[in-house]
């Protein structure tokens, strides 16, 4: 059909994750360090228009400040070629600790996390 498959979208969103986490400090291999996990729990998007092979997309990536014990991103997919919008995502992933159990509260590493890049500064 000349397009991406539908299911690639979730995997684009994983890698704006996974970059994002990396520029600031935010991986799941820290998660892992702080003896939490983050795993999805929620996980959406909106197709507008396909990406037709040899498309040059961009993914970014929106951090959605919460004071709940979560990690809350929305995305948008665009075609650079004319900034138009293919796809709108969002996903949220809870903490558990290293025996599975859903965490509450924030952790102190995500507290000061927060804190550090001011996320709740308007």
């Amino acid at each position: 059909m000349n397009v991406v498959w539908h299911g690639s979208y979730m995997l684009y969103f994983e890698d704006a994750r996974e970059i994002f986490g990396e520029k600031y400090d935010l991986t799941y291999m820290g998660y892992f360090d702080h003896g939490y996990y983050a795993p999805l729990v929620e996980m959406n998007f909106q197709w507008k228009k396909p990406i037709k092979y040899g498309m040059h997309p961009r993914i970014d990536i929106i951090y959605q400040p919460t004071e709940a014990a979560k990690v809350v991103f929305d995305y948008e997919i665009r075609d650079t070629a004319d900034e138009s919008l293919i796809a709108t995502g969002h996903s949220v992933q809870v903490f558990m600790d290293k025996d599975y159990k859903l965490v509450l509260y924030s952790p102190k590493f995500y507290e000061e996390w927060q804190k550090r890049w001011n996320v709740f500064e308007k």
